[in-house]
């Protein structure tokens, strides 16, 4: 608490005021019959400007904050959606139509073999859509048992995790996980449909796989990504969203709303899940506040600070 109350000093000389109480107005602005919401850490912005720039005011109140278990993994397809294409008799193979990387339809002609058996030409075709990972096959060469193709829906991916001994008891098949690539552009969440029951590699660490859409064709096979898996939670009694806190003249804030006004509030924070964090002090459950697009009224009040002061 005492963090707290420092931080509300130092917030008092910037607004000249604590938020907690009404402040009183300075003689000059009480002449004129207005309060100099600048100086004192708040702005007033009409409701329809505030919407059409994305300012949305939730209500503080209980939340639960997740666990999370970082990891990290790669990539891949979905095993359940790739299909190994082979000749269905021995032959030679006459023609092929498709090569590594081309997109396929369900039925399209991959090659074609001449039998044996009948000396008759017959066609290999895509048993699924999806796209060539990979040709085992070249005219004039012989078809046998082997594959000759292997394709892959990619609509479809896979993330594969690793996950140290010491962890896995807290991993299930079902649970949530929020995968991101490295470089952050892209970020989706699925759930875990499997884990490995063996360590591989020199760490031993075990495969924890979660499935991912990828009707957008976000994600590469083959690319490195991580992840949050979430394996647990604890409701608290006041959370809010990570996009409402913000850092003014080294406090961590947010911005209380009444009608069209929005004021600096001091608050000390718990813990959080990335989302979603838990407000230990200064702000009550049931208080408005801004939820997402805090920055613009942070922005918003410093300009105005900096203007009063020259």
């Amino acid at each position: 608490m005492k963090h707290l109350i420092a931080a509300l000093m130092g917030i008092a000389i910037f607004s000249g005021g604590c938020s907690d109480s009404s402040p009183t107005p300075p003689a000059e602005s009480q002449e004129h019959g207005a309060v100099d919401d600048h100086r004192e850490g708040r702005v007033t912005i009409p409701a329809e400007t505030a919407k059409e720039a994305g300012v949305v005011v939730e209500a503080a109140g209980p939340r639960t904050i997740e666990d999370l278990l970082p990891l990290y993994g790669v990539i891949a397809p979905d095993p359940e959606a790739v299909r190994a294409v082979s000749a269905r008799f021995p032959g030679s193979i006459r023609t092929i139509a498709r090569s590594p990387g081309e997109t396929v339809k369900r039925g399209d002609v991959l090659a074609t073999v001449e039998s044996n058996e009948s000396l008759q030409t017959y066609a290999v075709t895509a048993p699924i859509a999806g796209v060539v990972t990979a040709r085992h096959a070249n005219p004039g060469e012989m078809a046998g048992d082997g594959p000759l193709f292997v394709i892959a829906d990619l609509s479809r991916v896979v993330a594969d995790l690793a996950v140290f001994p010491r962890d896995i008891a807290r991993v299930r098949p079902g649970q949530r996980a929020r995968v991101r690539s490295v470089d952050g552009g892209v970020a989706h969440e699925g759930r875990v449909i499997f884990v490995s029951p063996a360590g591989a590699g020199a760490n031993q660490a075990l495969t924890v796989r979660v499935q991912l859409d990828n009707a957008g064709r976000h994600w590469t096979p083959g690319v490195y990504v991580n992840a949050d898996l979430l394996v647990g939670g604890t409701t608290v009694p006041v959370a809010v969203r990570t996009d409402a806190v913000q850092r003014v003249r080294g406090v961590q804030v947010v911005f209380r709303n009444d009608g069209d006004t929005y004021e600096v509030q001091p608050v000390e924070l718990g813990r959080s899940d990335g989302e979603w964090v838990e407000v230990t002090a200064g702000l009550a459950a049931g208080a408005a506040h801004v939820a997402r697009n805090s920055f613009l009224i942070k922005a918003d009040i410093e300009k105005s600070a900096a203007s009063h002061e020259h």
